[in-house]
């Protein structure tokens, strides 16, 4: 049976109801205030809209919650749904489609955060993990929006797809967009959707409307153009508005959002809207680079080596000492995402049941060329003036990928700052053969 707390001002009407409710397999408490001690064993709450309604928020956040109303309107059902309520029921209603509403405000409500968390794999025991770890766990639950940064290859997607694991939209799909990889004319139809103009032509629904009553991840927000960005706001306060459309729809979507840039920093040089800045900076988690976490990188390269050996088929893979000296030492400018690649190619070039040597994972500790953590700027250069000698001085040597790396942006920044500095771009010098994929 299934736990129900029912709050009904009126007492005849909460017992009728809780014994219709009764009937169907379903325990519902009946009380008629809203002095909640504690709602750790309630599966769902159902109460009157009138007596709820200025604590509303609070319970919905903790509990799937759903609102009856003896004078429903749509205007007020916008407005709970909007406030986090999983539904709005119009009095009188019959208990075969209250037993309906309450199957699916309670899908999947029995998975704790904690446990939606441990199926992502998020290796390491430092310090800075746990904290990590502890914060997705008090936020997931939660509607509030999440802002996610960190270097490249950080592993911020696996952190938006955990707090979405963990939150009470779990049972909906969690809708993804990188800005970085989609063209500044096609960006805003793909998230905001597109009015038909045509009868050839039909209306294109856009992520937001897709991701209604769930949660969309933006990764690379800092590259959304600003009329998107001004269009984002709109969601943010409950509405969505097509593009060619005069009207706009109520949409209930949760949003994470991930950059490598420093959104303070865009927002004062007046490149990122600072109205949205502030309306994304309600909960934030920055994740440190692997450099920073030496506790992590040889746990982290343990899991993903027995990942990696069971999916190539290679039995009996270890590193030897050499090996785990030197991933210890290096720094590691791709973060994890260049750790794993290492680790694949290692156990493509080794046979089965050997050591995985240094060589294998073909990484210096020392390397010759700066990484993006050893840059240093000095105090009386600008940013600018500093991205301008580093490009010019090493254009001839690196792909423009390489150099977007090197700097710790994506590539399409790298082109726009080319363009809006008039540094010209010039073919990369023919380089010798690559010897990180020869075989040992």
């Amino acid at each position: 049976m299934t736990d129900i707390l029912l709050i009904d001002e009126q007492p005849e009407r909460g017992s009728q109801t809780a014994a219709a409710l009764h009937q169907l397999g379903i325990v519902a408490h009946v009380q008629a205030d809203t002095n909640l001690t504690n709602l750790a064993h309630v599966q769902c709450v159902i109460a009157i809209h009138d007596v709820i309604d200025s604590v509303l928020h609070d319970i919905a956040n903790a509990v799937p919650l759903i609102v009856m109303a003896e004078q429903a309107t749509i205007a007020n059902a916008v407005a709970c749904i909007r406030r986090g309520a999983a539904d709005y029921l119009s009095l009188p209603i019959e208990p075969e489609a209250l037993l309906a509403a309450i199957e699916r405000a309670t899908v999947n409500s029995h998975k704790t955060p904690q446990d939606s968390l441990d199926q992502f794999q998020m290796i390491g025991s430092s310090e800075l993990m746990k904290a990590l770890k502890q914060g997705i766990t008090k936020a997931a639950p939660t509607d509030s929006t999440i802002l996610i940064t960190g270097q490249t290859g950080t592993g911020k997607e696996l952190v938006a797809r955990a707090l979405h694991a963990s939150s009470r939209r779990s049972g909906t799909p969690l809708f993804s967009i990188n800005c970085a990889t989609v063209p500044d004319n096609l960006i805003e139809a793909e998230l905001f959707g597109m009015e038909q103009f045509d009868a050839g032509q039909g209306v294109h629904r856009g992520l937001i409307e897709a991701a209604d009553g769930g949660t969309l991840f933006i990764d690379e927000i800092a590259e959304l153009p600003q009329a998107a960005q001004a269009r984002l706001l709109r969601v943010l306060q409950g509405e969505n508005r097509r593009v060619g459309s005069s009207t706009t729809v109520p949409v209930n979507v949760r949003l994470i959002a991930a950059t490598h840039r420093n959104l303070d920093q865009l927002t004062q040089s007046e490149q990122f809207r600072a109205d949205l800045y502030y309306r994304l900076n309600v909960v934030t988690f920055h994740i440190p680079p692997l450099s920073t976490r030496q506790q992590d990188i040889l746990e982290i390269a343990d899991w993903l080596l027995q990942k990696t050996s069971t999916r190539l088929n290679k039995s009996n893979l270890k590193f030897n000492a050499t090996a785990r000296q030197a991933m210890s030492a290096y720094n590691w400018p791709g973060n994890v995402r260049e750790l794993e690649n290492a680790i694949e190619r290692a156990v493509i070039l080794c046979d089965p049941d050997a050591e995985i040597t240094q060589s294998h994972l073909a990484i210096e500790p020392s390397p010759s060329t700066q990484t993006s953590a050893e840059l240093q700027i000095p105090r009386e250069t600008s940013l600018e003036d500093y991205f301008v000698r580093f490009v010019e001085d090493n254009q001839d040597h690196f792909t423009e990928t390489e150099l977007a790396e090197k700097l710790g942006i994506s590539r399409k920044s790298l082109w726009e700052r080319r363009q809006r500095l008039n540094i010209p771009r010039r073919k990369t010098k023919k380089r010798g053969p690559r010897h990180d994929a020869t075989v040992l």
